[in-house]
């Protein structure tokens, strides 16, 4: 079980780093959710992946917004209404693999969903085509002045999507070791029933044949031959014919009919039960 679950765990790395090493261009957000005081100065960061289409592509960072957070960025709008020239207080960069946004003195107004984009655009005879545009989201919520610390606090409400695999092969494997005393009492028990079955049918087989019977379900006691006189052989049960077969004159196998019979007549004679 243990092997088991280290290869599990394995293969979801190893699974985990193809997906990151795949051409397509991915955007991941650093955090899901920031909360900073007004006035304070926020710094969204986003992290870009992949590579793009075409080795002579360009990429573009972009960020969009919207005050309502349980709704997509529209593309037309931008943090704080900046375009190609920044409004006051207002930052953007990117270095390596990172890209993100800065914004000084928040206010209200900035509380909302923010969106990076990561735009992949293929340029051919003075002809601009967008190849690949992945994103991401994070949302930031502005809370009343302090006194205080100015400072942000950001949480993670998911793994990163790299340690979704790993995370659910540790927790596969957990659940099987939980699991596996309870499996191991469920087969115990399901053992010795058979055997005890086994073990009843095995008796029940032996006494039989002790008492002379080869089927058990036949357990009565054996049958006793019953003893009839002549008199009641004579006079026994008519046949379909409503003839007596024995004691009608002039059947073949009749008595004489006048005489003595020729059996004796106070010797009781046993019969078969065959015969009844």
């Amino acid at each position: 079980m243990l092997l088991f679950c280290a290869v599990l765990v394995n293969t979801a790395k190893a699974n985990t780093v193809l997906s990151n090493g795949h051409t397509s261009l991915g955007v991941s957000a650093s955090h899901m959710q920031y909360t900073c005081p007004e006035g304070a100065k926020v710094k969204l960061v986003c992290h870009q992946r992949g590579a793009l289409k075409y080795n002579t592509d360009k990429l573009h960072f972009n960020w969009l917004f919207t005050q309502h957070s349980d709704q997509d960025c529209p593309n037309h709008n931008r943090p704080r209404n900046m375009g190609r020239t920044l409004p006051p207080g207002v930052k953007v960069g990117s270095s390596g693999e990172n890209f993100w946004l800065e914004m000084e003195n928040v206010t209200r107004s900035d509380q909302g969903r923010y969106c990076c984009v990561a735009l992949d655009v293929h340029e051919a005879n003075n002809h601009k085509v967008l190849e690949q545009r992945p994103h991401s989201h994070m949302v930031l919520t502005i809370t009343p002045r302090r006194n205080g610390s100015q400072e942000c606090t950001y949480v993670d409400t998911t793994p990163p999507g790299g340690m979704v695999p790993v995370a659910l092969a540790v927790a596969a494997c957990v659940l099987a070791l939980l699991s596996l005393p309870l499996i191991l009492v469920l087969v115990y028990k399901q053992r010795q029933s058979a055997h005890s079955s086994r073990r009843a049918q095995e008796l029940v087989r032996m006494d039989s044949e002790a008492q002379g019977h080869e089927n058990p379900v036949f357990l009565g006691g054996s049958p006793q031959a019953k003893t009839r006189t002549v008199s009641q052989i004579m006079t026994r049960q008519s046949s379909e014919t409503g003839r007596h077969l024995l004691s009608d004159p002039g059947t073949p196998l009749s008595p004489p009919g006048h005489g003595d019979v020729f059996f004796p007549a106070e010797e009781p004679i046993p019969e078969s039960p065959d015969l009844l």
